[in-house]
């Protein structure tokens, strides 16, 4: 009996790779992330480990081990887009866990004990890897997951930096890499392949500057990329990172983008007016979003959350991927402080040539929540564009009110339009 499991397995493993090689050959994103996924699910068939990971986590140590990485929080983000939120958090909820608390931890924790979700649950973990550079919900959160799944947690703490990078702050983010990567061969039972990790650090690096690239390219009018764009083109640099895959379907997106460039095309009809966003996506309402601000002529061009995956490159150094990857890891964008947030919006403000800000002030994600109305008020002070406040949740519809956010749109852009004078900047539109 256990003879013959075996061989059915055997053939359905070669009949899974077969598949996965034809797919590779299209790399569309659907394709891509199809693989990605029948690669993690039969991990234990190729004999390969899956690592649960956090968004912000260091991926380029588990590339270099041949582990596969997994993110449950772009779990909960396909959950969200699903529209199976609802069902996950409530199931949560009823398991005792507080509606307050993050819909994509609630969505992960719930999902797990049903194997529920889009692609029928995440494949089970051999470790979990957590970073608490994106928030402090991660660290109970995956503490639960390990105590379920029984398997190894390894933290690594970033010191939150409000302006600077200690020196001791760096010796003490770097001891711990050290420690990360002796966390992953004691679980795997071999030696990092220091030669592997430079060539996965280059591609990384490179992977992040085109990423960039392709979100530069919004700096032309009318934009060939949106915000909403991004977060679907997101994927790979967060999943990926530090994989040719990843370089290879950045150029292809590069080079499509700037074909749009030459012939003028934008990524919406008519563009009149060019917006910032703030924070997490509404995953579930992407696409009326998407068409309300159309409507209005409005691009959301740039948005925070998307180039927090390149906006540390600064701090890389390319032939030293392992001591500035410390570094690195420690600045994202939620690990400093709101005046430093709040620069770099306006950064953006002014490279993207932005009419107007729209913030979600979105109630699962405290640490990019608390500080935005003080990030409203400098903005206002210092640029003087006009800001919307949209009240949501990344993944939990029950706090979505379509009509509510409708009129603030509304109103908002009868602000920009006031402000910038008329809509005839383009003689083409018409309300």
């Amino acid at each position: 009996m256990v003879t013959k499991l075996k061989v059915i397995l055997t053939l359905c493993f070669v009949k899974i790779k077969k598949i996965m090689l034809a797919v590779k050959k299209k790399k569309s994103m659907k394709e891509i992330m199809t693989v990605y996924y029948m690669e993690a699910k039969t991990a234990k068939l190729s004999g390969k480990k899956v690592a649960w990971i956090t968004s912000g986590g260091p991926v380029e140590p588990l590339i270099a081990m041949d582990i596969i990485p997994v993110y449950p929080e772009n779990h909960g983000a396909m959950i969200g887009a699903s529209k199976m939120g609802v069902d996950l958090c409530e199931k949560a909820e009823e398991m005792g866990y507080s509606r307050d608390l993050c819909s994509y931890a609630r969505s992960d924790i719930s999902c797990a004990t049903v194997n529920g979700g889009p692609i029928g649950g995440l494949p089970k973990p051999d470790m979990l890897i957590c970073c608490n550079n994106i928030c402090g919900t991660v660290l109970k959160w995956y503490e639960i997951q390990a105590r379920y799944y029984e398997v190894p947690l390894f933290i690594l703490d970033t010191p939150f930096c409000h302006t600077e990078y200690s020196e001791e702050a760096k010796k003490y983010v770097r001891r711990q890499i050290e420690e990360y990567i002796a966390f992953l061969e004691e679980v795997c039972g071999r030696k990092m392949n220091y030669e592997k990790m430079d060539k996965v650090g280059r591609l990384s690096v490179e992977g992040q500057r085109l990423w960039q690239a392709v979100l530069d390219t919004a700096t032309n009018s009318p934009s060939p990329i949106t915000a909403f764009d991004a977060f679907f083109h997101l994927a790979l640099i967060v999943t990926l990172r530090g994989t040719r895959i990843a370089v290879d379907y950045y150029k292809n997106l590069l080079e499509e983008m700037y074909q749009k460039v030459d012939k003028g095309i934008g990524a919406i009809p008519n563009e009149h007016y060019r917006l910032l966003w703030d924070n997490l996506p509404i995953w579930y309402r992407l696409r009326w979003l998407s068409n309300k601000f159309a409507d209005y002529g409005a691009s959301l061009v740039a948005d925070t959350y998307t180039t927090a995956w390149c906006g540390t490159l600064k701090y890389i150094d390319v032939d030293n991927f392992l001591d500035s990857m410390a570094e690195a890891y420690s600045r994202i964008y939620l690990n400093i402080g709101i005046d430093e947030m709040a620069k770099n919006v306006i950064e953006m403000i002014d490279k993207y040539n932005v009419d107007g800000f729209v913030i979600h002030s979105n109630r699962s994600c405290k640490p990019y929540s608390l500080g935005q109305y003080d990030i409203q008020k400098i903005v206002q002070r210092e640029r003087d564009i006009p800001c919307l406040v949209i009240e949501a949740d990344m993944v939990d519809e029950r706090n979505f009110s379509e009509s509510q956010i409708a009129t603030r749109i509304e109103a908002f852009m009868e602000m920009i339009k006031e402000q910038k004078g008329s809509w005839s900047r383009n003689s083409n539109y018409t309300e």
